[in-house]
């Protein structure tokens, strides 16, 4: 087995093609990993439930109750990380799986190696029950939005708002560099992509939902605003 490089983690496999589904569960194992894997979408919500896997790996085109109604409902009980896979190679698909809520996406075919680079990058980031330096963390507290950084929690009017964790993650990295506009290739890193490669328009995606749920928009900013020609920087008036 190779060097861990991540905690072993608990993965949730969502795949009705089966020798694509023992490949990857087969890679996932040998990289020290619990991997379960499930064929349609309904079997993967009870099992979700029962397992609360770290990760689950989602075809998005699964017969019967499809992958996006999986992630929306999966969304509505866990935040866990998802990476979704599809054979869609269009922009617009994959975009609808970030906007329901995943953290990241393959398209089909893609390398079993790279499938497993990704959910291990997601692992890097802190885990929900990772235990707190209480005194290392903030709260920061900026006009009605609170971040919680030891609880992992954002609240809106006292209210905790239901982000994933990609969503969390930016929302917090803004907060630790409050007056200073963020490149996107610095805010990918944030989110787990180590070396800030990838797609620049992931993140825009993750804003675009964060500020949605924090009530506001690109027309209507508050909170996160757009820094024109280099990214993204916290706005508000901090208390």
């Amino acid at each position: 087995m190779p060097a861990r490089t991540v905690p072993p983690a608990t993965i949730l496999v969502v795949e009705d093609e089966p020798a694509l589904a023992d490949v990857v569960r087969r890679y996932l194992d040998h990289a020290g990993h619990l991997a379960r894997t499930v064929r349609t979408g309904p079997t993967a919500l009870d099992t979700a439930a029962a397992l609360d896997p770290d990760v689950v790996v989602l075809d998005l085109g699964l017969p019967g109750l499809d992958g996006l109604e999986v992630l929306r409902r999966l969304r509505e009980v866990s935040d866990c990380y998802v990476l979704i896979t599809t054979a869609r190679a269009e922009e617009s698909d994959r975009l609808v799986g970030l906007l329901a809520g995943a953290d990241d996406y393959l398209t089909k075919p893609f390398s079993i190696r790279e499938l497993v680079a990704r959910v291990e990058t997601v692992l890097r980031r802190p885990r929900r029950g990772a235990a707190a330096d209480v005194a290392a963390a903030e709260i920061h507290r900026i006009g009605r939005l609170e971040i919680d950084e030891a609880a992992k929690e954002v609240r809106l009017d006292g209210e905790t708002v239901p982000l994933t964790p990609t969503e969390r993650d930016l929302l917090t990295v803004l907060a630790d560099h409050r007056g200073q506009a963020l490149r996107r290739d610095q805010l990918l890193r944030a989110v787990g992509r180590v070396d800030g490669v990838g797609d620049d328009h992931l993140v825009d995606v993750h804003i675009a939902n964060l500020r949605r749920k924090l009530g506001e928009s690109a027309g209507e900013q508050r909170y996160v605003l757009t820094v024109r020609g280099i990214g993204y920087r916290l706005g508000g008036e901090e208390r």
